[in-house]
């Protein structure tokens, strides 16, 4: 949800933390809009979408204390209660931009939609999980098993990751697609062996007596980012608003470093659970600083670099069959937002 050189640790503390599951969570409903602000006279609305994340919920925070609007954007910020459904939306651009992890947005991109990744907001670093019951004490103990994720989404893809580290694959498994709340619950109830959840839902599948953490995201550095997307015609056409959007990012980041009590507030109340609740997961994302941003988007022999992590993750994805297509990539990053935003930072 700023990956800084490093901004105070409190400021991280907050912004890496996430929800808590409650039967009062809005992840449980239907998707609903978070707010939006008229446009300034001749600008865009910026049709915005978001989930349950740590590392995107500063977007409401930008929303409540009107840092969009100081920075001359319109923001229809749009709250997705299934992480999906935000990912199709944008591919079908009845939004503008959404927040997403890489993975998806390549899978995204090799089935056609043309997406533009323009700021790294985080990457995860433990959030995401997959769990297990008792008996299970290794990756080997996997095969044969039933393991519950979100097909085609980040924990369905740790999970393969997870799987190829110890020479294993998917027909190893038996692997049970269902939306990440009802995984969970499935593998509460017994009806799995092991699941693949992002928090909150880590903390709802952990109350299976016995169960435990296998492995996570942070066994795998760098695998799994999560970033803005924009659609490539709104990019094109709107450019002004993307930035605004870019420079809104880093503004709230700041605003945060500043106002820690009142952005975790905020946050915990998008989440529907207690400030104290909403901090139980302090280390499990780190947030992107202009700095990381800037190393990120150059070229590497590493998972820290996106352009060396998108082409293993794209060979991956075919291999594994979730991509069917080797998506074309030589223009899905642009870094020129970030670059505008750091030229600006060093005059202020």
């Amino acid at each position: 949800m700023k990956l800084q050189s490093h901004l105070s640790c409190v400021a991280l503390f907050l912004i890496s933390v996430i929800l808590t599951v409650s039967c009062t969570n809005p992840a449980s409903q239907v998707s609903t809009q978070t707010g939006s602000s008229p446009p300034p006279a001749g600008k865009t609305t910026v049709r915005l979408g978001f989930s349950a994340w740590p590392g995107w919920f500063p977007w409401q925070v930008a929303q409540d204390e009107k840092i969009f609007e100081a920075n001359n954007v319109a923001v229809d910020l749009k709250w997705f209660d299934g992480y999906l459904e935000s990912i199709s939306t944008l591919a079908a651009e009845q939004i503008d931009a959404n927040s997403q992890t890489l993975n998806d947005t390549i899978s995204s991109v090799a089935g056609g939609a043309d997406q533009v990744v323009v700021l790294v907001n985080d990457n995860s670093t433990g959030n995401d999980k997959i769990i297990v019951r008792e008996g299970i004490d290794a990756i080997a103990d996997l095969k044969g098993k039933k393991v519950a994720a979100e097909e085609g989404t980040v924990d369905h893809f740790l999970l393969l990751l997870g799987l190829e580290k110890e020479g294993l694959g998917p027909k190893d498994i038996t692997f049970v697609p269902l939306e990440t709340g009802k995984a969970a619950a499935a593998f509460v109830a017994g009806q799995v062996d092991a699941v693949g959840v992002f928090a909150p839902f880590t903390t709802q599948a952990l109350k299976r007596p016995g169960s435990k953490e296998l492995f996570s995201s942070k066994d795998f550095p760098g695998a799994i980012p999560d970033h803005l997307v924009f659609t490539r015609k709104f990019v094109n056409e709107h450019p002004n608003q993307v930035q605004a959007m870019v420079d809104s990012w880093f503004a709230t980041l700041d605003y945060m470093e500043k106002n820690p009590d009142r952005s975790i507030e905020i946050m915990a109340k998008r989440a529907g659970v207690s400030v104290d609740e909403y901090k139980d997961y302090a280390t499990g994302t780190r947030i992107f600083t202009i700095e990381d941003n800037l190393k990120a988007f150059q070229p590497g022999n590493s998972m820290t670099s996106l352009q060396f992590a998108a082409e293993q993750m794209s060979g991956f994805l075919m291999e594994v069959g979730l991509a069917k297509t080797k998506p074309d990539l030589s223009n899905l990053f642009d870094d020129r937002f970030i670059k505008a935003y750091a030229e600006k930072a060093k005059k202020s």
